[in-house]
């Protein structure tokens, strides 16, 4: 998978699998030992891509703690995360918007991330995206996530204040 990550963050999805698989040190052909086709590698990986964001995310989240705590805890782990892992952040971005990966893929890497969702919900509730799809709220989330980890890249000297300033637009947002 480490091989995908490089190939893919530098040349995109259509990087030939043979250049894969030579990052990988396996030929072409060992590389279809373990996945049938092109589409099944760029599923798994969006799938582990998602959850290991999602593992960074909920990382010793402080369960009794109130909700805007939490979500903040959350906050900090998904830029954490995304900032820490750049090319990660790159090829989940084409895959996110690749018709490759299956709305079986996107389920699963949707339960990955069940415990946000449901902290998600608790905090609409009253909020003013009550009503609004869950998906939509989701991403109005990533746009400012997405705002937010661009500026702390470009900005690294005032990344904490970045975050900061991202995290109260969000929860001004869903709150």
């Amino acid at each position: 998978m480490a091989a995908a990550i490089k190939v893919i963050a530098a040349q995109g999805l259509s990087a030939p699998t043979a250049m894969i698989g030579k990052e990988a040190g396996v030929s072409n052909g060992a590389l279809f030992t373990y996945f049938e086709t092109k589409a099944d590698l760029l599923n798994q990986l969006y799938i582990e891509l998602k959850t290991d964001m999602a593992v960074a995310t909920l990382a010793d989240l402080p369960v009794h703690a109130d909700a805007r705590v939490q979500m903040r805890h959350i906050w900090n782990g998904w830029v954490g995360w995304a900032t820490a892992h750049p090319q990660e952040r790159r090829v989940l971005a084409y895959l996110n918007v690749s018709n490759d990966v299956t709305p079986e893929s996107h389920e699963a890497a949707s339960r990955s991330q069940a415990d946000i969702a449901l902290l998600l919900e608790r905090i609409r509730a009253g909020g003013p995206m009550r009503d609004a799809p869950l998906m939509f709220v989701a991403s109005l989330m990533t746009s400012v996530a997405e705002a937010t980890i661009d500026f702390m890249t470009r900005d690294p000297a005032n990344a904490a204040s970045h975050t900061a300033a991202g995290f109260e637009a969000l929860w001004r947002v869903v709150a």
